[in-house]
């Protein structure tokens, strides 16, 4: 029973239940986009500081965050996709908390951030021909948190 002493009816359960998922899943997407922001920071540093950056397999990490397309202008793009993982873990941490603009301007965000993904991609396979390790796990993070706002349930 609610407050008004009526029973709650099988929609109330489900609109309840549609709640708790969407905030447990831009509480995902929070923590996500702060890995995001872990993993941009330090190649953004390394990138400013001129340090060798090693790959963790068998990519080519120094020679994909030296070359041209690695930054506009004096701006790494880690730094832009840094700012771009904040944006996120903001719309997200607010969208978790109830705003309910903050659900929209996450999809846009991560929209961009996916397609720019795919054109990175684009560059590190046909015009490099060489992946950075950190460059694919950042874009796993990007496609899950596409994915997650994919697979969001509607708010009820």
């Amino acid at each position: 029973m609610n407050r008004q002493g009526l029973r709650h009816g099988p929609e109330d359960r489900a609109s309840v239940g549609g709640d708790r998922a969407r905030t447990i899943m831009f509480s995902i997407a929070a923590v996500v986009a702060l890995l995001g922001i872990a993993e941009s920071t330090y190649l953004t540093v390394l990138h400013l500081s001129g340090a060798n950056i090693v790959c963790l397999g068998a990519g080519h990490c120094s020679e994909v965050l030296r070359s041209k397309w690695a930054s506009i202008g004096p701006v790494p793009l880690a730094a832009l996709g840094g700012l771009a993982y904040f944006i996120v873990f903001s719309s997200a941490t607010l969208a978790a908390f109830g705003d309910r603009r903050a659900p929209a301007f996450l999809g846009v965000t991560v929209g961009l951030m996916f397609l720019a993904t795919l054109g990175l991609l684009y560059l590190q396979a046909f015009v490099l021909h060489a992946f950075c390790d950190y460059c694919l796990l950042s874009a796993a993070f990007i496609f899950l948190l596409s994915g997650l706002l994919i697979a969001l349930p509607r708010r009820a």
